[in-house]
């Protein structure tokens, strides 16, 4: 959690500069708009359209009222909407200003402006409509809107008077005379057919033979439903008393409720179980069991002629066909009652249904004229209701017209608004102040997703998997060029992270590091000043130190330490001068430089040479530090050529200059090639000193022979200059 926070922070301050000038920028945006827009006031009434029913006529009420049964329509939209419409407008601007009277060319506001700056809203869950309007002159916003609800109330005045005016209308001139003219022809044939028929009426016969016959039908129906119940029961109790009829059920009671019989049965039960035990003791040929069976058998006789005297209609009766028990015998005895009840709903079943042939036999005989009658009858009391209803329709309209009903009312009128409504100082600045924060987040994440540059060290150790040697301050423009050296190394929060670099070398490696490479991956990140600087801490160390500077493209060395520039590296290359007659002191005591020498055109060609391992074993032997300058790995293979020779590569980077895809590929070669790499330094290089010491990455070729030589004498001059003035 604490990584994440300190890692948000880092990126915050990384993308300061382009967060706040976005956040700045729209802020002021918002700052301006505000100081241009001019101030508009906004004026609000409201209208309700009123679903009481406020005629005193059902007509009215039914004009008036606002729920439709269509779905998807709102009567309250369609409101809305008709507050827009130009007959309102124009009605409201007339209302507005009466002095234009009728010539809208003259009014202040045309109706197209009114109907732009009008803005009509549903009020949710209710029958209210809000009204707003906008305008410069808030007297004029309340003026216009408290005139638009007067036209709309009128207008829907004057729509539902004329609903009502049509209504009337239709109901006087075709449909009351139509009505009126079908009553009285009704009436006429009806008193024509009477007096022709010389019926006066039998309607109260004919209600009371309806009636009775539908009477009869309940009763009847009552019957059979009784009679569904009853055949219901009797298959239950057949079933639970397993009684095929009401003589083998009366015969079973009747077995069961004798005493004499009981008392039998009683005996013959108590002689099986003595004819059991008997032969559980003899044989059956004993004379105590035959005596027992015959015993047994005489007494079966004498029961079975007691079952046939209490059932004498049925003497086939079972000796075991009877309810001996309380429950059994008052089953049998519902079954009988059940078969008896059965047997008279069906007698009365009969009889109804006789009777009610019979009365729909009086009622078919009924004379055919008294069915011509009926529709008549009917016919002409179709007639009188129609008229009637008609007729009240007809004054229930009339009513309306007169009373010049309305479903909209005011329920707000519009006052002159004291503050304007647009535009809203704190809603525009806290917009832009979401919308700037959102902005500077979005440019800050663009950038880092944009940016492909190493950001620190930890990020650095991560992502090369490598040891992390050090973590260099940033250099002042004075203390980047070692002359004089004291700015530098009498600096300890300069000197120690140096020093710090170099112990971890020194601690690090399983035997004593003598000869070092630096490089880079791409120029820029600040190797010549590391490998400048650790040599000067080294020296202040004791350390007998040597700098090559084999970077024969763009050296710099020199510069850093005020030195000519040749004799050099190239020179003893050539074999015009030797290892220790081309190395030049510095002010540092026990430091020494072999600069570039005079230029050449093909420096791979002398990195590569016999003499140039020579050259490197010597210094080796003469010095207990060699730290060899190389140029970049990705501009050239002179760091791969020259660390063959060392004891590693150490590779300078610096946050947020050092593509992480150059450095990988760097680092994968390196170790694809067999090349030891001691680890990485993070350098923390200033801006201002960046230019002084960054190669291109691309177009990294050699200077002219000729440019350079420029360069050494004027470089030559000055330090012999120097050099002069220290000897006097």
């Amino acid at each position: 959690m604490e990584k994440g926070i300190s890692t948000v922070i880092s990126v915050v301050r990384r993308r300061s500069l382009p967060a706040i000038a976005a956040f700045v920028a729209v802020i002021g945006g918002a700052i301006a708009y505000l100081a241009v827009t001019p101030s508009k006031y906004e004026a609000s009434a409201r209208l309700m359209q009123d679903d009481k029913r406020v005629s005193v006529s059902e007509l009215g009420r039914d004009l008036t009222q606002v729920s439709s049964s269509a779905p998807g329509i709102s009567p309250l939209a369609d409101q809305a909407e008709l507050i827009k419409s130009q007959r309102v407008l124009e009605q409201a601007v007339a209302i507005a200003f009466p002095e234009i009277k009728g010539n809208l060319q003259r009014s202040p506001v045309s109706t197209a402006e009114l109907s732009h700056n009008l803005k009509v809203k549903i009020v949710p869950a209710t029958n209210i409509l809000e009204l707003s309007y906008q305008s410069k002159d808030p007297q004029l916003a309340a003026k216009l809107l408290n005139a638009i609800s007067q036209a709309m109330v009128e207008d829907n005045t004057k729509a539902i008077s004329s609903e009502a005016t049509k209504v009337k209308k239709f109901l006087e001139e075709k449909q009351v005379p139509e009505a009126d003219k079908q009553l009285r022809l009704a009436e006429a044939t009806e008193n024509k057919y009477r007096k022709l028929s010389g019926i006066v009426s039998l309607e109260e016969q004919t209600k009371s033979l309806v009636q009775s016959i539908a009477t009869v039908e309940d009763q009847e129906r009552t019957l059979s439903t009784q009679l569904q119940e009853i055949k219901a029961r009797d298959a239950s109790l057949r079933q639970i008393t397993n009684s095929g009829n009401l003589n083998k059920a009366y015969s079973s009671v009747r077995s069961g409720q004798d005493d004499e019989i009981k008392k039998l049965r009683a005996n013959l039960s108590e002689l099986e179980n003595k004819i059991v035990e008997a032969r559980l003791r003899f044989t059956d040929e004993h004379p105590n069991v035959t005596n027992l069976v015959g015993q047994r058998d005489a007494l079966r006789a004498m029961y079975s002629e007691q079952l046939a005297r209490v059932s004498s209609q049925n003497p086939t009766t079972s000796a075991n066909n009877f309810a001996g028990d309380q429950l059994s015998q008052e089953l049998n005895s519902k079954f009988i009652l059940n078969s008896i009840e059965e047997s008279a709903v069906n007698n009365r079943l009969k009889l109804l249904q006789v009777k009610k042939a019979n009365l729909q036999a009086r009622l078919s005989q009924l004379p055919i004229t008294q069915q011509t009658l009926t529709v008549l009858t009917r016919k002409r009391e179709e007639a009188a209701a129609s008229l009637k209803f008609l007729q009240s329709k007809l004054e229930e309209a009339r009513l309306t017209e007169a009373q010049k009903v309305s479903n909209i009312r005011v329920i707000e009128n519009a006052v002159p608004p004291s503050s304007p409504s647009e535009p809203k100082p704190k809603v525009i600045l806290a917009l832009a102040a979401a919308f700037g924060t959102m902005l500077a987040a979005g440019i800050v994440l663009l950038l880092e997703v944009m940016d492909n540059t190493l950001r620190d060290a930890s990020e650095a150790e991560e992502l090369l998997q490598l040891p992390l040697l050090g973590v260099l301050p940033r250099l002042s423009a004075k203390t980047l060029v070692l002359e004089p050296a004291n700015r530098f190394l009498d600096n300890i929060g300069l000197v120690e992270p140096y020093r710090t670099l170099f112990k971890t070398l020194e601690f690090r490696s399983p035997e004593q590091v003598r000869l070092i490479v630096v490089s880079s991956p791409i120029s820029g990140e600040g190797k010549s000043v590391v490998a400048s600087h650790l040599a000067a801490v080294a020296a202040m160390l004791s350390w007998r130190t040597l700098i090559i500077d084999a970077d024969l493209r763009r050296p710099v060395q020199h510069t850093l330490f005020n030195l000519t520039p040749k004799p050099g590296i190239t020179n003893v290359l050539e074999g015009n001068v030797s290892l220790l007659d081309a190395v030049q002191p510095t002010d540092i005591e026990n430091l020494d430089v072999l600069t570039c020498g005079e230029l050449y055109g093909r420096p791979s060609q002398l990195l590569e040479s016999i003499a140039m391992k020579s050259l490197i074993a010597e210094a080796g032997e003469n010095y207990d530090l060699v730290i060899i300058d190389t140029p970049p790995i990705s501009a050239c293979a002179d760091a791969s050529t020259l660390a063959q020779q060392s004891d590693g590569v150490m590779l300078v980077t610096r946050p947020g200059f050092t593509e992480k895809e150059v450095l990988l590929r760097s680092v994968s070669e390196l170790t694809q090639n067999r090349i030891p790499i001691l680890g990485v330094v993070v350098n923390g290089m200033t801006d201002q000193t960046e230019k002084y010491f960054r190669y291109p990455i691309h177009g990294y070729q050699p200077r002219l022979p000729k440019s350079q030589k420029r360069l050494i004498g004027v470089g030559g001059s000055a330090k012999n200059s120097a050099n002069g003035s220290r000897q006097r």
